[in-house]
């Protein structure tokens, strides 16, 4: 019977075979404890590359003492994380931007609170806060900031106006959001779409190629015979309260810039060019050609300001989703003098509100839709 030799690795040969499987064997642990506090550390929020910058800077314990925050897990991920800012990181509001720790960096290099860096990330977008940034450290932000409608981009008119008039904070803010410290027609905020919380004054001026939506047409009943359009919603909203009081009328809707021209050139015939900088609004900055403004009229007078419509759309306009749009309370802030017929459409929620606080447009506009 044959005998079966086993082959036998020589010593030395089966020596390395030991020692690199040993080596394989530790850096598979090693490898295996690696990826468990990985997943520990992403446990807690931290996005794969964060969770590798923390475990080799040694910060695991700190972040798993401290609440996870966004802004410390896009420091971990940046090229800009300073360890020195660590725990100032975890307190800042997150902002969606490159420049975000950047930002930070140097608003923190200047000597910016934390509490200054989230009041300035909250009035401005990264871009404004870089350019802000470039200056030296402005004291007492709050000044202009701590109101939530101040705009970080326009934080140098505030200053500028503010200086010139002597205008409190608030009054400044709501100025200048306004344009109100540029002169009647001189730079204004261009709109271009259209919207019903649109704003039209001598500072908001309609795009050349602004066009109102849904626009209808009114049925003759509600305008003495005219032939008159509105945005429907409006229209609709008119119905409503034509229905609780038929005495009233629509004289004027909605006018195109062409109309509004003409109606210039009249008045500049009748009165004078002054007359028509003074009270007649140019083309493209009357209310009228957004299709949300009427001039509201009576059946039984004449003058409308000495009927009883007159009385009663004071009381109950508001209720249906229009205001009277100027009177002599607030001349200064909406740049036209009293208008008792010319009602503008805005909403049952605005109209109510601006009806108990006894608000303009104009300021509620400033506080709670400019962007």
């Amino acid at each position: 019977m044959a005998t079966v030799k086993r082959l036998r690795l020589k010593e030395p040969f089966d020596s390395i075979v030991r020692v690199l499987l040993t080596i394989l064997v530790i850096l598979f642990v090693i490898f295996l404890f690696y990826r468990y506090e990985i997943h520990t550390i992403k446990k807690l929020g931290y996005s794969e590359k964060a969770s590798n910058e923390i475990l080799f800077t040694w910060k695991k314990d700190f972040v798993q003492e401290t609440k996870f925050s966004k802004t410390l897990n896009k420091a971990f991920e940046s090229n800009n994380y300073n360890k020195d800012y660590l725990k100032k990181y975890s307190l800042i509001d997150y902002y969606e931007s490159d420049l975000l720790i950047s930002n930070i960096n140097t608003l923190l290099k200047k000597g910016y609170s934390v509490l200054d860096i989230n009041l300035l990330f909250s009035r401005g977008n990264q871009e404004e806060v870089k350019e802000f940034s470039k200056r030296d450290r402005v004291l007492y932000l709050e000044e202009f900031l701590e109101y939530d409608f101040s705009k970080l981009r326009l934080y140098d008119k505030y200053k500028a106006y503010s200086d010139d008039t002597g205008e409190d904070a608030y009054s400044t803010i709501v100025y200048v959001n306004l344009g109100l410290d540029n002169d009647d027609y001189k730079n204004p905020t261009v709109v271009k779409k259209f919207n019903k919380n649109i704003l039209v004054n001598k500072h908001f001026k309609l795009d050349d190629n602004f066009v109102p939506d849904d626009l209808v047409s009114i049925d003759k009943k509600y305008t003495d015979g005219e032939k008159l359009q509105l945005n429907k919603e409006a229209y609709d909203a008119f119905i409503e309260m034509y229905s609780d009081n038929d005495n009233i009328y629509i004289r004027t809707a909605y006018r195109s810039s062409k109309d509004q021209l003409d109606l210039c050139d009249y008045y500049k015939n009748l009165y004078g060019q002054e007359y028509v900088n003074k009270y007649v609004a140019k083309p493209h900055f009357s209310e009228h050609e957004t299709g949300l403004a009427i001039d509201v009229a009576s059946k039984n007078k004449n003058v409308f300001v000495e009927s009883k419509e007159y009385d009663w759309m004071i009381k109950n306009a508001y209720k249906y989703g229009f205001i009277l749009r100027y009177t002599d309370r607030f001349e200064g802030i909406t740049g036209f003098r009293s208008e008792a017929w010319h009602y503008r459409y805005v909403g049952k929620k605005i109209s109510k509100e601006l009806h108990k606080k006894n608000m303009s447009y104009e300021e509620y506009y400033a506080v709670n839709i400019y962007k």
